[in-house]
């Protein structure tokens, strides 16, 4: 650990407190060289599992960065997107692996999605889950409808097929595969 003040690479630890939340450490430090202290936050390494076999650390931004082209076009903020990607990487981390599979991260971004908006619901899932037809997304409307306790009208099969017709225009099959902006 380098001193942020001197950079000397010799420090002791005075003091180690296991944050409340249990997934990270703080340690209280002082550098050998100047003599400051400076504090340092330890957090557990987490590793998504791609389909591929390979590891990759996680990065909420690359999960923002899909949840985002989802959210075009949509009443949705960044203030908005970086909560859910805190939620989601505190619900990856409460899990208790180390190493969790990618379907997984893209099931933890369901549920909080789904609550902030549900049309950029539909486009994620409709990517991630591999909608094939409009019955996929008819199947996943009555579920949401369902989910909220409405009844279906007569207005709202019309409803249905416009919200579909949206939906399936606008997404993109890279939602979930590029890399984060910048």
């Amino acid at each position: 650990m380098h001193c942020p003040y001197c950079r000397h690479t010799d420090t002791k630890v005075l003091d180690s407190r296991v944050a409340e939340d249990g997934g990270s450490i703080r340690r209280r430090r002082q550098c050998q060289g100047c003599e400051k202290r400076f504090t340092t936050v330890e957090l557990m390494q987490l590793t998504v599992l791609k389909r591929s076999g390979a590891t990759e650390p996680f990065t909420r931004d690359k999960a923002i960065a899909g949840v985002r082209k989802a959210c075009k076009g949509r009443p949705v903020t960044e203030d908005q997107l970086q909560c859910l990607g805190q939620e989601v990487e505190d619900t990856l981390r409460t899990s208790g692996y180390a190493e969790v599979p990618a379907h997984e991260v893209g099931m933890a971004i369901l549920g909080p999605l789904k609550r902030l908006d549900e049309v950029a619901y539909l486009r994620f899932a409709s990517v991630y889950r591999q909608f094939e037809s409009a019955d996929d997304f008819e199947d996943e409307i009555a579920m949401l409808r369902h989910d909220r306790g409405d009844e279906p009208t007569a207005d709202d099969e019309a409803g249905i097929t416009s919200l579909v017709d949206e939906v399936a225009l606008r997404p993109s099959r890279d939602l979930l595969t590029s890399a984060p902006p910048g």
